[in-house]
């Protein structure tokens, strides 16, 4: 049996929470709720891939990101619309911790570029023959019956 990748969970976890929180947000912004300014940071959220590649090493590790994710669960801990969220956004920072106690790294899954065949590059030399077929004789098709199918089973009508 291979090992759990902690990592995949807590990003599923952590997609979990934004989602929630997204929400929340929204709920709370639009009902001008008592405290709504602590859920309007969870509207603004984009996919962030860019951004944790451009800061490199500090990003990947996972200690940070489990620092992170805990210190983006305390606004949200102030509303009842984005608690949920608050709860999703610790759940994944634990498992974030468990990742990297682990020892897992993150790193970015990129689109390669497709290569192009060559013109010529998968076949060396074209075919000089044509393929085989069967004689002549074999390749006519027999005459049609005129009369049809004979029915092996006899057929009485009452």
């Amino acid at each position: 049996m291979g090992q759990i990748e902690w990592a995949m969970w807590a990003n599923e976890q952590a997609l979990a929470a934004g989602l929630i929180l997204v929400t929340g947000g929204i709920v709370a912004v639009a009902g001008q709720f008592k405290g709504w300014y602590f859920a309007a940071y969870s509207i603004g959220q984009k996919y962030m891939t860019a951004v944790v590649k451009l800061f490199g090493p500090l990003t990947r590790n996972y200690y940070i990101r489990a620092i992170l994710h805990a210190a983006l669960a305390v606004p949200a801990g102030f509303l009842l619309s984005t608690i949920l969220g608050t709860v999703c956004l610790g759940i994944a920072s634990g498992i974030y911790l468990l990742a990297a106690v682990r020892g897992e790294e993150w790193t970015p899954i990129e689109q390669k570029p497709r290569e192009r065949p060559q013109v010529g590059g998968t076949i060396k030399q074209p075919p000089s023959n044509p393929p085989p077929r069967p004689p002549a004789d074999a390749r006519k098709k027999p005459p049609a019956e005129v009369g049809g199918q004979v029915n092996p089973i006899p057929v009485e009508a009452e």
